[in-house]
């Protein structure tokens, strides 16, 4: 009797699933998160870049409440395609993956003027919480998918945007 022994070859293109278009635009923040080096600063310079261009047409007495709206807006859409993204790299985290960095850049800005100084401060205070993640940012991280991906900015965002708003209270800031 001969046995017959069957190979089964799997395709790892098809492994993982590919994220549709409108996640990876969102995801890497329309490819600034394809950016050397450091392309989470490159996703909050364009998010910074783009509230300076967006911010300077509406009223001021509205700037407040349409950054808020961003926040909400890039948050709830910014999740679900962290999550494709992510998945699709096959990391829980990966560097490409930017929507976070806009976010959280945005929240910093909340009701700051839309002078260069605010504007660096803001960069400046986002960067630093979002790369050292003090208490208890990083454990924000450990959440599923693209909440734990978004979540560790926002709170990153918080904690710049507490200083950005003592800075100005102060008059350190104008």
């Amino acid at each position: 009797m001969i046995e017959t022994t069957a190979i089964q070859v799997v395709d790892e293109t098809k492994a993982t699933p590919k994220a549709p278009l409108w996640a990876t635009l969102t995801g890497t923040f329309f490819y600034a998160g394809r950016m050397k080096p450091g392309p989470g600063t490159w996703g909050s310079v364009a998010a910074l870049l783009l509230w300076r261009l967006f911010g300077g047409m509406i009223p001021t007495q509205f700037q407040t409440p349409a950054i808020i709206g961003a926040v909400i807006v890039v948050t709830a859409i910014g999740i679900p395609a962290a999550t494709l993204v992510a998945r699709e790299a096959g990391k829980e985290d990966p560097s490409h993956v930017v929507i976070d960095e806009v976010v959280g850049q945005l929240i910093s800005l909340i009701a700051a003027p839309l002078h260069w100084q605010s504007l660096l401060a803001g960069l400046i205070l986002f960067r630093l919480f979002d790369i050292t993640k003090p208490f208890p940012i990083r454990r924000l991280e450990n959440l599923p998918g693209g909440t734990g991906i978004m979540l560790d900015d926002v709170g990153a965002g918080l904690y710049a945007l507490a200083i950005m708003q003592a800075l100005l209270h102060y008059g350190i800031l104008r």
